[in-house]
């Protein structure tokens, strides 16, 4: 067997140090793999929403600010702040006893009137009798036709007071409704079934209407609360694709891990043009959950998101992690790489996949990290 010649070995050993050295190196100067937020790639529901651009608020189907038809003094306050009242309930009652007293005055005078009617139409009827009597009598001979025409003369003298006491009736009546609207205008009733939001003066304080022009307190703020709904202002660029009767969530600062379903119930026919903001157009949704308002007050800030369209199961990442121009950070065997996409229905959160990614693929979430960019080796968080 022949020997291996001693420059072979020098060789080989010298070639076994550089190549050591070199590792050694590149372990050195090598970039360390970047530490980066990974999502999964997963199926689940995908929404196409718009939501409102400044806050919108809770607002009552109906709210009342009442006021007395006419001034006067309180005589009786019937009700206080956060009462709950049934339609027609009396709130306020003004001081009313002259209209009180001409009422009374307005009955007697009725029944006065149907008296006099009695016996006027009573003694009408007794002519009408001795008229019918003379009229017989001389067609017998026994009395002149002069004497027939006094009878029948004194009888439509008779007929024509029974007439006129069956008037003073309708006038005494007449009389009675003036005097019950007066005094209808001294109380004040619910229109509706509510809560009672504020009540302005107390008794013996004066009630004054608003005169033309000149807007006053209302003396009793009435509240519709078991119907709710939020106006919001949505971007004039997205209102063209608002509908009457989409759904749409409503969250409301005051409950913030909630979300209360609603829908569509107004758009506004006009664009809003606020000075120094956006250009925006305000829609109404409406709570379509009677059960989950029972709690809620009139005035709290709320956002509505309208869903514009629903898909189920599809393929979807989380929309902060896609790229411009429709490109992700996939991470596959410890190397990140570029991938183009091609995207469907998207919102703030979830956006489709139709193409480019199949599922349990894993991209970075949060690509806006510095140094994270296709090539770079990274891994996921460690776990502690």
């Amino acid at each position: 067997m022949k020997s291996i010649p001693k420059w072979s070995l020098r060789l080989l050993v010298l070639l076994v140090v550089v190549a050591g050295v070199g590792f050694l190196v590149w372990t050195k100067t090598r970039p360390a793999d970047i530490e980066v937020t990974l999502a999964t790639v997963d199926r689940g529901t995908v929404e196409a929403t718009i939501a409102n651009t400044r806050a919108g608020t809770v607002k009552p189907c109906r709210r009342a600010k009442l006021s007395p038809q006419g001034g006067g003094q309180i005589a009786r306050l019937h009700v206080r702040e956060g009462d709950r009242v049934q339609a027609g309930q009396i709130l306020l009652t003004l001081w009313n006893d002259d209209l009180s007293a001409q009422q009374s005055l307005a009955n007697e005078q009725l029944a006065t009137a149907r008296a006099r009617r009695a016996e006027a139409c009573a003694a009408a009827a007794a002519a009408r009798r001795d008229a019918e009597r003379s009229r017989q009598l001389a067609a017998q001979g026994f009395i002149s036709s002069a004497q027939v025409d006094n009878v029948a003369s004194l009888a439509e003298v008779k007929a024509a007071a029974c007439r006129a006491a069956e008037t003073d009736i309708g006038s005494a009546q007449a009389r009675i409704a003036a005097a019950r609207a007066g005094m209808a205008r001294s109380v004040l009733k619910a229109p509706f079934a509510g809560i009672v939001a504020e009540v302005t003066g107390e008794q013996g304080e004066y009630a004054t209407p608003s005169p033309p022009g000149i807007p006053t307190p209302p003396a009793v703020d009435l509240i519709d609360d078991a119907c709710l709904y939020v106006t919001a202002p949505i971007d004039e660029v997205d209102a063209p694709a608002v509908k009457l009767g989409q759904p749409a969530r409503i969250a409301l600062d005051a409950f913030p891990k909630q979300a209360f379903p609603g829908k569509v119930r107004r758009i506004a026919p006009y664009v809003l043009d606020v000075e120094k903001q956006a250009r925006t157009v305000d829609v109404e949704v409406e709570f379509t959950d009677p059960s989950q308002i029972k709690h809620l007050l009139v005035g709290y800030s709320a956002d509505a998101e309208i869903i514009l369209e629903r898909r189920e199961r599809v393929l979807r990442v989380p929309t902060q992690g896609i790229l411009e121009g429709g490109r992700v950070l996939r991470l596959k065997d410890g190397l990140l790489e570029d991938v183009r996409i091609e995207t469907g229905l998207a919102n703030w959160e979830f956006t489709e996949v139709r193409k480019g990614l199949a599922a349990a693929d894993q991209i970075v979430s949060a690509p806006e990290k510095e140094g994270v960019k296709a090539g770079v080796r990274a891994h996921p968080p460690k776990k502690p």
